[in-house]
């Protein structure tokens, strides 16, 4: 399963704010301007619930928001990046996040979202690539780094 599978140039963002619920705004309504999200408040509701259990800022300066919910039929990526200060995210490692990575799918689908948390975790480890997604200025850069992952 390749994570370039997941992704949507229209799903790249940029984001300018520096606290963890207003870049999660952002990300929720890009998700909906572009279609797919059936229902945006209870998206947006679950991804602020699972905050709660535990941060989802695994650190290295990323987090990687995540829900599943019924009505969904396909898994998505939203890619947040913030490359000046940082967000502040109560990630694992106390670090502000720069780069978010917004997933969304079926609730049903355990086995997938696990394979596809896991390759992008393993994506974003390499401090190169992170390092590139922070020097993007186009969503097409951003997409043309995950390629072939």
């Amino acid at each position: 399963m390749a994570i370039s599978k997941y992704l949507d140039e229209r799903l790249v963002v940029f984001l300018e704010v520096e606290e963890r619920n207003r870049a999660i705004q952002e990300m929720v309504d890009l998700l909906d301007r572009v279609g797919k999200l059936p229902d945006p408040p209870a998206f947006h509701r679950a991804i602020l619930e699972r905050e709660k259990i535990v941060s989802t800022g695994i650190g290295m300066g990323v987090a990687v928001p995540h829900a599943k919910l019924e009505g969904y039929t396909d898994f998505f990526i939203a890619i947040g990046i913030q490359e000046k200060k940082g967000i502040e995210w109560q990630a694992l490692d106390s670090a502000p996040v720069h780069l978010v990575f917004m997933i969304g799918g079926p609730e049903k689908s355990q086995a997938e979202y696990l394979h596809l948390l896991s390759d992008l975790t393993t994506a974003v480890k390499d401090p190169e690539r992170r390092k590139k997604l922070l020097r993007t200025t186009r969503p097409q850069q951003v997409i043309q780094l995950f390629e072939g992952c």
